[in-house]
């Protein structure tokens, strides 16, 4: 299985200027299998110490943060001579272990030479709450779900991967009934890695289902073991509120669907607690398409979806064959679901903000607003072949944006005022706009 942010890190590892780096994403991203993976690739060899389960290794950063005590201790618990520039030093759950985070700001300031890169499944929280967290002293990067292109790739579809990267549009659409039916495959499998390891060995999409609950019941367990007591039971509601969210016709969140009589400032630590987890995506209302979109956030209009598109079916009890074959009864669903999927392939495209348009009436509304190279990109988005885009038309005939698209299942076309968009070719954006 390959993922695109190896290549991002075999970047980092050259950078002249390197800090330590902390990979951030929602726990069973597959983050360790990253950082291990790439300790392989690019290194000779690699020190691996997971703080969660090493417990002699407790105290290490609690007496100081001399650096040569540190390498002496993790090449004692290791066996590994640790050597500058072909050793990586992973730290795994970072988190967990007091003065880890911290130790990172030593390293960058006294042991540059040494490449470090740290994890943790539940990092947004731990940088939240750190008081000492070194600032400026570290990289950052982030790990998604697998995107469709590495689905693509995962399932031995290089040949259909490298011509979708063409952008040969009038080839692709030779193609198209392919693309769509890995498209509604990967809807139902998401991104999560082990659900697609599963899937690309067995092609058995009960496993795939057993899989994704195994680990939404894992974060629910998260829940009561990480989060403050008195918010557990309003992370839940919210958390078990998202299928219902996005299956209304205006997909706002509403707290008097979570409850009646909710307010917002009941619920607030409860989805920051989420948001910091990485299990929700929380994309804004904008009162107005300038720049920069950040300027016009309304802070309390806003869409929340899940982390991945296969744990939004999985929670939806969204059945295979329905998915595939298509449901009159599951119609609304579905544009939950193709939502789900569009901003899950946005998400992974770097400093890409994702916003969303109503107008203050409601008559119409754009799906997602991205600020990209200095433009405003409204992204209307349609679950089939629907090939109305009224509320878009709507937005341009006001904004006058220099790109619009509608994203479908419709062929590539450039149109008068916007592009159409195959959904399966979403991925490709960037090259797009």
């Amino acid at each position: 299985m390959q993922r695109s942010i190896i290549d991002d890190l075999k970047i980092w590892k050259q950078k002249k200027n390197r800090k330590p780096l902390i990979i951030q994403g929602a726990r069973q991203v597959g983050k360790t299998w990253v950082m291990k993976n790439f300790g392989e690739a690019a290194y000779k060899k690699y020190v691996y110490i997971n703080f969660e389960t090493n417990k002699r290794l407790a105290h290490l950063f609690i007496e100081n943060y001399d650096v040569k005590r540190i390498l002496l201790a993790l090449e004692v618990e290791s066996g590994i001579d640790i050597t500058p520039k072909d050793t990586l030093i992973i730290f795994d759950e970072i988190q967990e272990v007091q003065g880890g985070l911290t130790s990172l700001k030593y390293f960058y300031e006294n042991a540059p030479e040494y490449h470090i890169v740290a994890g943790g499944s539940l990092l947004g929280i731990a940088l939240r709450s750190q008081t000492s967290f070194p600032v400026g002293k570290v990289d950052f990067m982030y790990l998604y779900p697998l995107n469709y292109l590495e689905y693509l790739d995962a399932m031995g579809e290089q040949k259909l991967l490298k011509l979708l990267k063409s952008q040969d549009w009038e080839m692709i659409k030779l193609f198209k009934n392919k693309y769509i039916e890995l498209l509604r495959q990967y809807y139902y499998v998401g991104g999560m890695p082990e659900a697609v390891q599963s899937f690309v060995e067995d092609r058995d999409f009960a496993r795939v289902r057993e899989i994704q609950h195994f680990i939404l019941n894992a974060y629910e367990q998260d829940f009561s073991k990480h989060a403050p007591p008195e918010i557990v039971p309003r992370i839940r509601m919210i958390w078990d509120s998202i299928p219902s969210q996005l299956a209304k016709e205006n997909k706002k969140f509403v707290y008097g669907v979570i409850k009646e009589g909710a307010r917002a400032k009941d619920y607030e630590l409860a989805m920051l607690w989420l948001k910091d987890c990485g299990l929700i995506y929380k994309i804004s209302r904008i009162s107005k398409a300038a720049m920069p979109l950040k300027a016009y956030e309304d802070v309390n209009a806003f869409k929340l979806f899940v982390v991945d598109v296969g744990l939004l079916a999985a929670k939806g009890d969204i059945d295979v064959r329905t998915l595939l074959e298509g449901n009159a009864i599951f119609e609304e669903f579905k544009g939950a679901l193709t939502e789900q999927y569009v901003l899950q392939q946005l998400k992974q495209f770097k400093h890409l903000p994702v916003y969303y348009w109503s107008a203050e009436k409601s008559t119409a509304e754009i799906d997602f607003v991205v600020q990209h190279e200095g433009k405003v990109v409204p992204i209307e988005v349609k679950a089939e072949e629907n090939l109305q885009a009224k509320s878009l038309k709507v937005f341009i005939e006001k904004h006058k944006p220099e790109s619009a698209i509608r994203t479908s299942m419709s062929d590539f076309r450039e149109e008068e005022k916007f592009v159409n968009v195959p959904l399966y070719g979403i991925s490709g954006l960037p090259f797009i706009i």
